[in-house]
């Protein structure tokens, strides 16, 4: 059954599209957190370019529909293997400020 319940729709695939995207932007997640460590409270002026950058990735594959299919079959299989097992597969968690 690959029917999708509201919360999965909106709350469960979109942290793994999110969590996905922050590995795949990782660079740039790394060079806006350099420049924030390094600029202190003039981040907002200073890292302007890092942050955009940063965005427009993350953004770009928010917004794509393929990489959406792609994290809710990922999040159907791991559906079908609690159903299966009774076992949750923990998430991994991206290490970083964003």
């Amino acid at each position: 059954n690959s029917k999708l319940r509201h919360v999965e729709k909106d709350v469960l695939i979109p942290q793994i599209m999110r969590d996905r995207a922050k590995e795949r932007c990782s660079d740039k997640v790394q060079a806006f957190t350099k420049c924030c460590q390094e600029t202190g409270f003039l981040m907002v002026v200073k890292c302007r370019r890092e942050n955009t950058a940063l965005k427009d990735c993350l953004v770009g594959y928010y917004s794509d529909p393929l990489f959406y299919e792609e994290c809710k079959t990922e999040y159907l299989k791991q559906r079908e293997e609690y159903r299966a097992t009774g076992i949750k597969k923990k998430r991994q968690k991206v290490t970083s400020n964003v």
